[in-house]
């Protein structure tokens, strides 16, 4: 049985899917853009929060709640590959490129949930 220091070295050699995603409300087409650096939990923790009213997205919460979970629909919009051996932050990258989606689909007010930045 592996140690407890062995399991986490082993979790921190895992590779996990990065990149940008929606979550698409099939009724209207509005969609909610985001990214993550593990794009295989992202959906399960939205979907947990969506189930239980505590998602941050309030006008995205209220939708869910009166159309249901059977008309939203999770989409991988675009993944980053990942290179061995490089000190790559991909915290950062994935920001960078949710930053050109977000540019390019504009998911604000009628189009989508996301909020523009005050920035």
């Amino acid at each position: 049985m592996a140690s407890r220091k062995e399991l986490k070295d082993s979790y921190k050699q895992m590779k996990f899917r990065i990149g940008v995603y929606q979550i698409r409300n099939t009724i209207n087409g509005k969609i909610f853009v985001d990214s993550s650096v593990n794009l295989d939990a992202i959906w399960n923790r939205n979907r947990v929060q969506l189930k239980f009213g505590s998602h941050p997205n309030e006008e995205m919460q209220k939708e869910w709640n009166e159309m249901g979970e059977e008309n939203f629909h999770y989409e991988i919009i675009s993944e980053l590959v990942q290179k061995d051996g490089e000190t790559t932050d991909y915290g950062k990258e994935v920001k960078q490129l949710e930053k050109l989606f977000l540019e390019e689909l504009q998911p604000y007010g009628e189009k989508g949930y996301n909020l523009k930045s005050k920035t």
